[in-house]
């Protein structure tokens, strides 16, 4: 009965129906609304960046150009409307120019990219070459407004081709293969240094890999290579030949002063041949001088139990007439 009262007073004239309560699930959409236009926002317009490691972000202002302060690695927030950032990698770089196609940069012109100069002497020879560097960390802003990211091609390539021939040229083809090539190195070094160093790029080495010539070049090379191995394989056994002289030399006058010694040792004391055959008997031979004119062998007086026991007959006594004055 009260439902039915409470029923009557809403519906009767003058009387306005309560309202009823919102479910919480309408609240909820209402809030979702401004979450989904932020997320459209980052995902559009991107008002950040991420520096990678070993990079450096370089930030260029629509109002104020080019800023010096440059982004480090991490995450950056930006304003993408009135603000770009362009990345570099300041971690080292290797550049070759080779005449193999698969170590061959990629802005190169053909697959075969050595250098080719001219010596002194006015030879071609083809180098190839590799260059280390990286651009300096503290001064990425400067390569940007002063060359941008192209600095490869049009600042570093043709500095190399150009100081690089400049210092062949200073040398004859001799030495461009030879001890003073190092030499050589050090020069494009310390020119190419200072030319990077002008853009805000770090040379750190340069290597110089091949050095080729032509082949009429390289087969006269080679040929001189032998002429020389000749003339050294000559001088030597000159040198020996007259070693081997002038020692046969030596022998002779040793020889020749013996004889003149014997000699004269003989004129004095003509007994001195019968010494010395005396003194080149056999050492098993026992021999005395009498003072007579033989000498006797005294093996024979030898107790001798071999020659007993064998019954072998001892050997006649050696007798050499003597001069009295050899006792």
């Amino acid at each position: 009965m009260q439902n039915i009262v409470r029923r009557v007073r809403e519906l009767s004239p003058g009387s306005s129906p309560a309202k009823s309560p919102s479910p919480p699930s309408d609240r909820i959409q209402w809030w979702l609304v401004p979450l989904v236009l932020v997320i459209l926002l980052l995902v559009f317009f991107r008002p950040f960046v991420l520096v990678g490691a070993g990079e450096r972000g370089v930030v260029f202002s629509r109002f104020s150009g080019v800023s010096r302060v440059e982004l480090g690695e991490g995450l950056h927030f930006i304003a993408p409307w009135a603000q770009s950032v362009t990345i570099y990698d300041v971690k080292s770089q290797t550049y070759t120019m080779s005449a193999a196609s698969n170590e061959t940069n990629t802005d190169a012109q053909n697959s075969n990219d050595a250098l080719e100069a001219l010596t002194r002497d006015g030879l071609p020879v083809s180098l190839e070459l590799s260059i280390r560097f990286h651009p300096d960390p503290e001064a990425v802003w400067q390569l940007h407004q002063s060359v941008g990211p192209d600095y490869v091609a049009k600042i570093l390539r043709p500095e190399i081709r150009s100081h690089v021939r400049m210092v062949v040229a200073k040398y004859p083809v001799t030495d461009v293969y030879g001890p003073r090539r190092v030499q050589m190195i050090e020069q494009m070094t310390t020119r190419l240094r200072q030319e990077f160093a002008a853009n805000g790029v770090i040379l750190d080495e340069v290597l110089l890999r091949d050095v080729s010539f032509s082949a009429q070049f390289q087969a006269a090379i080679e040929q001189k290579q032998v002429a020389q191995e000749d003339v050294a394989r000559m001088a030597f056994e000159r040198d020996r030949a007259d070693k081997e002289r002038r020692q046969k030399i030596i022998e002779a006058e040793g020889q020749a002063q013996s004889i003149r010694l014997k000699a004269a040792a003989l004129a004095q004391n003509p007994d001195l041949t019968r010494y010395e055959y005396v003194q080149n008997l056999p050492s098993n031979v026992r021999t005395v001088v009498t003072d007579g004119r033989t000498i006797l062998n005294l093996g024979d007086l030898q107790p001798n139990i071999t020659a007993a026991t064998d019954e072998t007959p001892a050997p006649a006594p050696t007798t050499v007439p003597v001069s009295p004055q050899v006792q």
